[in-house]
């Protein structure tokens, strides 16, 4: 059974920082592509920002230049640096854990996420 559990949500106020991060039980996770994914009140939940096994990054427009995503595999984590963070990045995140097969998804796990509010 694997397990991922965020951490790091909070409030904090437009243009301050936030670090989440996700640890995960099992061995997946060296293989596994990672993600951060969030859903906002009323909206349908988003790809934030993912990372490949081999460390490959892809972001939503929306957080380029601001949320930078790592991971570390000896550790079985992964991150989400948050900075210059906007009210319309209140949501609650997600981490995602998920591996392709030729068709479909030989896995996919969620944790339980965490709430990030910006609020002044």
């Amino acid at each position: 059974q694997v397990q991922l559990v965020e951490s790091g949500g909070g409030l904090v106020q437009p243009g301050e920082s936030l670090r989440l991060s996700c640890a995960a039980s099992g061995s997946i996770f060296s293989r596994s592509v990672m993600g951060w994914y969030r859903q906002a009140p009323g909206k349908e939940r988003e790809l934030v920002a993912h990372i490949t096994s081999s460390g490959r990054t892809n972001y939503a427009d929306s957080v380029k230049g601001r949320f930078t995503i790592s991971r570390d595999n000896a550790e079985n984590t992964v991150y989400l640096e948050m900075d210059s963070l906007k009210p319309e990045d209140t949501a609650v995140y997600y981490c995602n854990a998920r591996k392709f097969a030729i068709i479909g998804l030989d896995y996919d796990y969620w944790g339980q996420g965490t709430q990030v509010t910006v609020s002044s």
